[in-house]
């Protein structure tokens, strides 16, 4: 049986090669950095990830930081937004409490998040996949899926090289890296561009989708969050292997749509498509804590890290809300959801976290919690976000506007330049 035709790909000169090189070295340029796979040249759906966005951004605008470990989040009684690899080696990951992450890496740089300088660079690599395709659906500030179908003969390349063309950008002209996932659908595009972080080129091709799935936790699916695998797990699935023995009718009959979805994703089946156009209802982000908690303190620096992540998701998708929602689910797994309309839509974090921290003071509620969540709803296109001052809360404007201002002296003249109040707690 012949062997299966392995094209190549050198990532940093964009030569094309019929197969890898025997010696792993690019013959044009010498770099090591090849992709190869059968399907090199014919798939078209990615995602696109950006490289610990928010810290590759801090150490960009500010040199001294590139060989420190970096954490952008909240203050000592806060949690970790975000982090840079160096903090990662060492342990501490998203959503971790300050204090747990510092006592991992005491020597680490802690950066309030500045939301307005990310969405500035998001912009960017935005307008540079708009180059490639109009079919971009973002996901947040610092990711897209895009479809590349039918772009071959427009840019005389593949989309594999369109794809590894644009992370040369990004680096070259913003200093931000990103990792790349190749497949034929969304579903799978995702799982690949997280296999070789950071700076990765990752593919699963049609052939080898389903060795690829079938030894991996259940976890791997989307939608599958904690309550789910814990669901999950009490019907002894616990690897997509054990989903494979489920039969279609079984599975929904159990666990409903979901049911029904995972059967396809257990099989790499996965046909939504690539939609800059899609409409979206709502944002909203939640997090299921390992243990329960009634910790106030603990309560409002996830309520803070949550705004920060559904006003992300708003600005990458030039949206604002006119809602905001909170949701808690107790340890009973009762659900305490609580609404507040705004005087005008908002996309500001600031705005989104006090609305909703206000909610959880009103709700009478002290727990303990094993879920909160923050949303927006009755969405509008951006420019309808903070044009009309809120006459119960005079000072929101100005705050707005000295955030923005402040991120702008900042991204000028360094990140010290202007510091908050909460910055020093």
């Amino acid at each position: 049986m012949p062997a299966p035709i392995m094209p190549a790909l050198c990532r940093d000169c964009l030569t094309c090669l019929d197969a890898p090189p025997q010696r792993g070295r690019c013959p044009a340029c010498r770099s090591p950095r090849i992709v190869a796979h059968p399907e090199l040249f014919t798939l078209s759906i990615a995602h696109m990830d950006c490289d610990a966005f928010y810290a590759s951004v801090e150490k960009r605008d500010d040199p001294s930081l590139a060989d420190k470990p970096v954490i952008v989040g909240g203050g000592q009684r806060g949690v970790v937004s975000t982090c840079c690899y160096i903090a990662r080696i060492q342990g501490v990951r998203s959503a971790m409490p300050m204090f747990q992450a510092l006592r991992l890496c005491p020597e680490a740089v802690v950066i309030k998040p500045r939301m307005a300088r990310y969405a500035e660079v998001s912009r960017q690599i935005r307008a540079m996949m708009e180059d490639l395709t109009p079919a971009i659906e973002p996901l947040s500030l610092d990711e897209a899926f895009l479809d590349l179908t039918g772009t071959a003969r427009l840019h005389g390349a593949p989309p594999a090289v369109m794809l590894a063309r644009l992370l040369s950008r990004m680096e070259a002209e913003l200093g931000v890296s990103g990792s790349i996932g190749l497949a034929p659908n969304k579903f799978l595009a995702k799982i690949a561009s997280d296999l070789d972080k950071p700076r990765g080129f990752s593919i699963i091709g049609r052939a080898e989708t389903q060795d690829f799935l079938t030894p991996r936790p259940v976890r791997i699916l989307w939608g599958v969050g904690t309550a789910t695998q814990a669901a999950l797990e009490q019907a002894g699935i616990r690897r997509i292997a054990d989903l494979l023995r489920w039969d279609r009718a079984d599975l929904t009959a159990r666990f409903g749509q979901m049911g029904d979805r995972l059967w396809h994703l257990a099989r790499g089946i996965d046909t939504r498509p690539v939609s800059r156009d899609e409409t979206v209802k709502s944002i909203s982000k939640e997090t299921t804590f390992g243990d329960d908690t009634a910790d106030h303190d603990l309560l409002d620096g996830h309520l803070w890290r949550l705004a920060e992540q559904v006003a992300d998701r708003a600005k990458a998708k030039q949206l604002a809300g006119r809602t905001v929602t909170l949701k808690l689910k107790r340890g009973d797994f009762q659900t305490l959801t609580r609404r507040q309309a705004l005087g005008d839509a908002t996309q500001i974090a600031d705005r989104i976290y006090r609305t909703a921290r206000a909610l959880l003071d009103q709700s009478g509620d002290r727990g303990p919690f094993r879920l909160i969540g923050v949303g927006l709803a009755d969405l509008v296109p951006e420019d309808q976000a903070d044009i009309s001052p809120d006459l119960l809360d005079p000072d929101a404007a100005r705050r707005a506007a000295a955030e923005r201002a402040a991120d702008k002296i900042r991204a000028r003249f360094g990140k010290e330049a202007i510091v908050k109040g909460r910055a020093l707690r």
